[in-house]
């Protein structure tokens, strides 16, 4: 088999199965686990997958930048981050990840309610200037471009001065085994210090995110306090994903 074939096969295999396990591809096609392991490796860097232990799970398509992102399952966003927004209460101390989903989150937040907002997001603290009912409060650091978020051991320090009732984490991919994962390492650092700050973390997630994986863990999935999906999620996406323990609920 020429390796084109064999690399078309392996994509073909992932789409229908959701994982690759090299050494039960190698014995199924009479090859080495190391040709296997070789092509996983280059389709990785080509972003058609992510690598893990023994194989290799989908790669997530959500892994463009804040503009790109914004185009991308729109009418899902708006209902995860109408959902999301209603369970924001009065008086409450509320972490907003960054991202399009979060901005959902504020630009829904009831006109009359008043609570605090932790953010270390410009995009989504100029979203809520305009709410005069929310505090806002800003983490400072280095700005990442990419997804308009401050990182870096300053956000990480002011982090660990916070108690907040909820945080709306926002990620790249969300797996059962994989749990939840995003594209850059420093990134992965502030969400997992923000989830271990919050009493309850939220995870909304639109639907290239479900069942795939990004470079860097964040957190096991079952220790999200509640999944939202979208509405027309599968029934076997959602059996796969509250195998984990995970609470899920469609949005």
């Amino acid at each position: 088999m020429l390796t084109s074939q064999r690399k078309k096969l392996l994509l073909d295999r992932l789409a229908a199965e959701g994982q690759l396990v090299a050494k039960a591809l190698a014995q199924e096609l009479g090859t080495s686990e190391d040709t296997i392991r070789r092509d996983l490796r280059e389709l990785a860097a080509e972003g058609r997958l992510q690598r893990v232990h023994g194989g290799a799970l989908p790669a997530s398509a959500a892994m463009g930048d804040l503009d790109a992102r914004e185009q991308v399952s729109v009418s899902d966003k708006l209902a995860l981050g109408r959902w999301g927004a209603s369970l924001v209460q009065p008086g409450q101390v509320v972490i907003l990840d960054g991202g399009t989903t979060a901005l959902q989150v504020a630009r829904h937040l009831a006109p009359g309610l008043r609570a605090t907002v932790v953010t270390h997001s410009p995009t989504v603290a100029v979203a809520l200037a305009a709410h005069a009912g929310i505090e806002i409060r800003m983490l400072g650091g280095r700005l990442f471009r990419h997804s308009m978020v401050n990182v870096g051991a300053d956000v990480i320090a002011a982090v660990a001065r916070l108690r907040a009732d909820l945080f709306f984490l926002g990620v790249t991919g969300v797996h059962p085994e994989a749990g939840l994962s995003t594209g850059d390492a420093e990134e992965a650092s502030v969400k997992r210090a923000l989830h271990e700050r919050a009493a309850e973390t939220v995870v909304l997630a639109s639907a290239e995110k479900l069942m795939a994986a990004s470079p860097f863990a964040v957190a096991a999935l079952s220790e999200a306090s509640v999944l939202a999906v979208p509405r027309g999620t599968s029934a076997r996406i959602t059996r796969a994903l509250r195998a984990s323990g995970v609470r899920v609920h469609k949005a």
